[in-house]
């Protein structure tokens, strides 16, 4: 790879960042780093009408948050800002006008009712209206103006748009790293505008002197600017520049396979779409998920390494990605895989990270009982129940019964497990704990099953009970465990309530 890699991710700030979004900075960032290059966001606000307050501080918080930090943009400038096109503008105009000297562009005067005068004349006679070179000399523009006419209509402040001079008489070639060869008939397209009268680009041109100016080696952006390649070709050669290598992403699909992903097939059907809550739709970070989770599981969404691995660490993610191996066609999104990559990346964390995160959810719960537990035996409780977890949220289910008594039996258990007899035998194996001078898992165990085999009892008349007892259910880690875990007397005290409530 003879030129220094650079590449960048240029979102718009008319919204929150969609997790296509965060995966084409992703793979942005992972081609960057594989090839020791340098990862650049920039941010393109040019079209003023869409931009929203607080979406470019959203797209700088979600790609932290996703650990893809960029190299070059706002805030970390490097030489080649700035990094908003905003803050770029006074230097579109004279490229536009380059563009017209070198007999490359020119400049339209159509007003938008003569436009749609001309697609609806077009539509009565079943065709289709393209501003190209078919009627590009019939229509009012500096090709068909004299130059005085056209000088004359700018000075009095006439709107006018730059439009593209798209050469015709020719087979435009592309080349894309993930798809191959591109054939397109330069005839079937338009006369793009590059840039309009009130000072402004439009995306093409900003786009393509940009990234000639700030030295991107490949542009890796999602296939819905694939039609766009053949202008952008173009508009390259016209400037005398070598273009960037291109790479266009597939769409991320619905969980149907049918139809691009939106935000609302996940308030639908109940998961997020965006890295981080946004109004009313809950993000990743915010509904449980660690974001090694939603970076791996993006990672795989339209790329594999080759072989049948599904975990990777980001460094792992660096080393193994290839833009060959993207694939061509959509990739449908599975709300319940992303689940199972949570689940693993819960499993990595260490039971005190884990039992800190569940301490906030324990102060809301227990209120001012909260106090009476240490963050020790918060992390012993996460240690013994972690493993059925998929969201820090879920240990709450898996293990009130550590901080509170149960004040509730599940009804199909008690039909099953008590019985006529159930309250003397509780009673009993109680006296039988009481006198128990330590109370720790294995003592308690070991007790336990010695007075069972004296009673010739069965181990299936005592243990669920006692479990119900202990917990309001037929649920939970080793019941010893629990039992030494809330300790001697809580122990008793849960025998002797559900006795009298049972």
């Amino acid at each position: 790879m003879s030129r220094k890699v650079r590449v960048r991710f240029a979102p718009s700030p008319t919204g929150p960042l969609h997790i296509g979004g965060v995966r084409t900075a992703l793979y942005n960032y992972l081609f960057a780093k594989k090839h020791n290059g340098t990862f650049v966001l920039r941010i393109e606000d040019t079209d003023r009408n869409r931009y929203v307050e607080g979406a470019e501080q959203y797209i700088i918080d979600a790609l932290t948050w996703c650990t893809i930090p960029f190299d070059e943009g706002p805030g970390k400038e490097g030489d080649y800002g700035p990094y908003r096109q905003s803050e770029r503008k006074h230097l579109y105009k004279n490229y536009a006008e380059e563009l017209i000297e070198k007999g490359s562009a020119y400049y339209a005067f159509d007003t938008p009712e003569a436009l749609d005068h001309h697609r609806k004349d077009h539509e009565a006679k079943g065709k289709t209206f393209i501003y190209n070179w078919h009627n590009r000399e019939k229509l009012t523009n500096s090709l068909t103006l004299t130059a005085e006419e056209t000088k004359s209509r700018i000075a009095s402040g006439e709107a006018y748009v730059v439009r593209f001079k798209m050469p015709h008489e020719e087979t435009v070639l592309l080349h894309d790293r993930i798809r191959g060869e591109i054939k397109i008939d330069a005839a079937l397209l338009d006369d793009k505008v590059l840039f309009k009268s009130d000072g402004m680009p439009t995306y093409h041109l900003a786009n393509i002197v940009d990234d000639h100016l700030m030295e991107i080696s490949h542009v890796i952006r999602g296939e819905e600017w694939l039609p766009s390649l053949a202008l952008h070709v173009q508009l390259y050669k016209a400037f005398g520049w070598t273009p960037p290598e291109f790479a266009h992403l597939p769409l991320i699909m619905k969980p149907t396979g049918k139809g691009k992903l939106s935000k609302r097939d996940g308030d639908k059907m109940g998961f997020p779409v965006f890295p981080l809550t946004w109004e009313t739709s809950v993000g990743y970070k915010e509904a449980g998920y660690f974001p090694e989770a939603v970076i791996n599981f993006l990672a795989l969404l339209g790329w594999n390494p080759g072989d049948e691995q599904e975990l990777f660490t980001l460094a792992e993610l660096v080393e193994a990605f290839e833009l060959e191996r993207v694939h061509k066609s959509g990739a449908r999104f599975d709300p319940d895989k992303t689940k199972w990559y949570n689940h693993h990346y819960l499993q990595l964390q260490s039971n005190e990270d884990l039992a800190n995160s569940y301490a906030s959810i324990l102060e809301k719960e227990l209120a001012d009982d909260y106090a009476k537990f240490t963050i020790d035996y918060i992390t012993t409780v996460v240690s013994l129940v972690k493993e059925r977890a998929t969201f820090v949220a879920d240990l709450w289910e898996l293990s009130s019964y550590f901080f509170k008594a149960p004040e509730s039996y599940t009804d199909k258990a008690t039909k099953k497990h008590w019985k006529e007899e159930t309250p003397n035998i509780l009673v009993s194996l109680a006296a039988v704990l009481t006198d128990l001078s330590k109370f720790d898992g294995a003592t308690v165990e070991t007790s336990c099953k010695e007075w069972i085999a004296e009673q010739e009892l069965s181990f299936g008349k005592v243990m669920p009970p006692l479990r119900l007892a202990s917990v309001g259910d037929l649920k939970g880690p080793h019941l010893f465990d629990i039992m030494s875990l809330i300790g001697k007397d809580e122990s008793i005290g849960r025998i002797n309530s559900a006795v009298a409530s049972l």
